[in-house]
């Protein structure tokens, strides 16, 4: 009988040290779960740059969106870096204002350190594109797509680049993210030149923004626009685009089929 208590002992701790383990496990895995943005809940769309004669002139729009929601009116995801490197970006706001702080810490760093050498706009390029690559490979990314923008201080010419969520980094004469990736490209490979002034250049990133209104319904019509030049950065207060929804066929679609009825 003593043999048999013993081993009914021994089975009950076994099966209690496999639930204890069990829940230590179930733990963990939602402590991992809640620290990694898999579902990103508050997000932004297309931001969209291109390069002008004298230097880099980027626009995105400040909506925030809850899923489907149209929730948060003004969140602005365009920031200034030493005033000469211009940062947009789209995707999750969270990871946005992550990014936010990294970068100010980094530019505490260089003030602290008084030394005359900024982190220039390649520079900040090359940083972002290394961090976000490097959570990628944890399997735990940062759920954004950067535009980075400045004057390249050894050329003196305009700098653009764009970092996607898994580390993928490019430049560009013209660059967007979003749907603006889909809408915008083909608009500005067609009417996009070297040599464009800033009145052309906001001319024509207006007419992206407005395209990317009316087809994308996860944007509205309340813009910031922002540029970069030799003499720093200036990024506008929100706008209001000017939209038109009176169209014949907006408000009467089976007009263009015709009938006898």
């Amino acid at each position: 009988m003593c043999g048999r208590k013993m081993v009914v002992h021994i089975i009950h701790g076994s099966v209690l040290r496999r639930e204890e383990k069990g829940a230590k496990r179930k733990k963990r895995k939602d402590m991992e779960s809640i620290q990694r943005t898999q579902s990103p809940i508050v997000v932004g769309t297309s931001v969209i740059a291109i390069k002008y004669k004298d230097g880099v002139l980027m626009a995105a729009d400040t909506l925030g969106s809850y899923g489907s929601l149209a929730r948060f009116t003004d969140q602005r995801r365009m920031m200034s870096v030493h005033n000469a490197t211009l940062i947009g970006a789209s995707g999750d706001f969270s990871d946005y204002q992550f990014f936010k702080d990294k970068l100010d810490e980094l530019e505490v760093f260089d003030y602290n350190q008084d030394d005359g050498c900024d982190l220039t706009a390649p520079e900040l390029y090359h940083y972002l594109q290394r961090l976000m690559y490097q959570r990628r490979n944890k399997f735990d990314p940062l759920w954004n797509t950067l535009l980075i923008a400045g004057v390249d201080p050894n050329t003196q010419k305009p700098f653009l680049g764009q970092s996607t969520m898994i580390g993928l980094a490019f430049e560009g004469d013209y660059l967007a993210t979003g749907f603006g990736h889909h809408f915008a490209m083909p608009i500005l490979r067609k009417s996009w030149r070297e040599d464009l002034s800033l009145d052309e250049a906001k001319k024509l990133l207006l007419e992206c923004m407005r395209i990317c209104l009316y087809r994308d319904c996860r944007t509205i019509n309340r813009i910031q626009i922002a540029k970069v030049d030799k003499t720093g950065v200036d990024i506008s207060e929100p706008i209001q685009m000017d939209t038109k929804w009176d169209y014949k066929l907006f408000v009467d679609p089976k007009s263009q089929f015709g009938g006898s009825w």
